[in-house]
């Protein structure tokens, strides 16, 4: 599923996006999750509230206050430079001044929904390539797509009613699911990933410092590692450092 933001001033161009979306979903494969902001200045409080949760925004360019580019260029500065960017607008000139976000598309209103779909098909095709770098966690709302470089670590919930229940951790938030933690070290242990305890899966990069039979990672958190671990985490520490700086 793709995370959609839709930010322009004008509620009808807002709801006119949001049902081509809602359309070519229907008819292909992809599954879109939309959220609708009035302006630039909106959607920057929610990136600051939220952290980094869409895979594309697309962007009035012109809107009153903060406009389409200075609102791409904020979000850019806050070194978010995996969402992709698609600009809306009814002026051409302003095309040239959008590469300098990175943009993925510049479409001229009025909108076809026929090349609205062309280039989502084409952004799903980039996704696709890049999914090696992602892992999909399955929340009790939807699925979401994350980036192994920012999970920090998985652990098992400890729960009397619900059995395999994870929480994965990231900087800015917590996300719960179901799953097996072995299934999970299995398929990230080619990402940097190891399992430290029985209910405790690192990302070895977001490591800080071993002490005695805890991890400390970059967030300042202690988790604990098992009796029976100790030396093989260490030991692949030492090796997972080593090959980093080659």
């Amino acid at each position: 599923m793709y995370h959609i933001a839709i930010c322009d001033d004008d509620v009808q161009q807002r709801q006119i996006v949001k049902n081509m979306l809602a359309k070519i979903s229907l008819k292909t494969d992809m599954e879109f999750h939309t959220m609708m902001f009035s302006s630039g200045e909106e959607l920057i409080t929610y990136y600051k509230d939220h952290g980094d949760t869409f895979h594309l925004l697309i962007l009035d360019v012109e809107m009153g206050g903060m406009n389409g580019i200075q609102t791409a260029n904020e979000i850019r500065k806050m070194r978010i430079m995996d969402v992709q960017i698609m600009f809306l607008t009814s002026y051409p000139e302003y095309m040239v001044q959008s590469f300098d976000v990175m943009t993925f598309q510049y479409l001229i209103k009025p909108i076809q929904e026929s090349v609205l779909e062309e280039k989502l098909v084409k952004l799903h095709q980039y996704f696709q390539a890049m999914d090696k770098k992602y892992v999909v966690i399955k929340s009790d709302y939807d699925d979401l797509m994350l980036k192994y470089e920012d999970i920090l670590w998985i652990e098992v919930i400890k729960s009397l009613t619900v059995k395999n229940k994870l929480k994965v951790i990231t900087s800015n938030h917590a996300y719960e699911t179901k799953g097996i933690l072995s299934t999970y070290a299995a398929t990230l242990k080619e990402h940097g990933f190891m399992q430290i305890h029985r209910s405790i899966l690192i990302n070895l990069m977001h490591v800080h410092k071993f002490t005695g039979s805890q991890v400390t990672m970059l967030d300042g958190t202690s988790l604990p590692i098992g009796r029976s671990k100790i030396k093989e985490v260490k030991d692949t520490y030492t090796k997972y450092m080593i090959m980093r700086a080659q």
